[in-house]
């Protein structure tokens, strides 16, 4: 048997499901458990106008850092209740959603089907293409091309006048060169 990525921990083949699972489950858990406390992310004496751009920048990507996952909890909620009144089109954005997660982020091994491998850019590609059919089948793309935007708007929004002052930093790793930083990481010192 032939890994992909990863080191087997059991050889038993119908246990492989059930460890898929469990290892799924344990990383979803794992990102959760990152999310901050609501009442932190909204105490109402925690927010002014930041003093400068400059100070808004710099607020916004703090924020974004300690908040990642609250803020995409809220992305999320907003998405799914502006879909809600489209339940054909929730439907088949969760089954998308779903799609992708198993067969092209969440898998460990090789995809195989009729006895063939697929390649992860044959997936990558029909994967795209059955999303950008359904998307304009269900007419969904304005809804959540809307719900998106209202979302990253309240984040942005929440993120440059939420202060930073009282977070506390200290259990946050640092940002080298992370998705929202413009400063990459730096090689060798003076």
């Amino acid at each position: 048997m032939t890994t992909y990525g990863t080191i087997p921990t059991s050889s038993s083949p119908g246990g492989s499901n059930l460890e898929f699972i469990s290892r799924e489950k344990a990383r979803v858990k794992a990102a959760l458990e990152t999310r901050r406390p609501w009442k932190e992310m909204v105490h109402w004496h925690a927010f002014s106008l930041p003093h400068s751009l400059g100070d808004a920048y710099i607020r916004i990507r703090t924020n974004l850092g300690y908040f990642t996952m609250n803020y995409a909890i809220v992305v999320l909620v907003i998405v799914f209740l502006a879909l809600i009144w489209h339940p054909i089109s929730l439907i088949v954005l969760t089954a998308m959603i779903a799609a992708w997660l198993f067969l092209y982020f969440m898998r460990d091994e090789p995809l195989v089907i009729f006895h063939r491998m697929v390649s992860d850019k044959l997936v990558l590609l029909l994967l795209s293409m059955v999303t950008i059919v359904a998307l304009f089948l269900t007419n969904v793309t304005y809804n959540l091309i809307a719900s998106l935007s209202t979302g990253v708007l309240v984040v942005v929004v929440h993120g440059v006048f939420r202060k930073t002052e009282d977070l506390c930093l200290d259990d946050v790793p640092p940002q080298q060169g992370g998705w929202y930083s413009v400063i990459g990481e730096t090689s060798g010192g003076p």
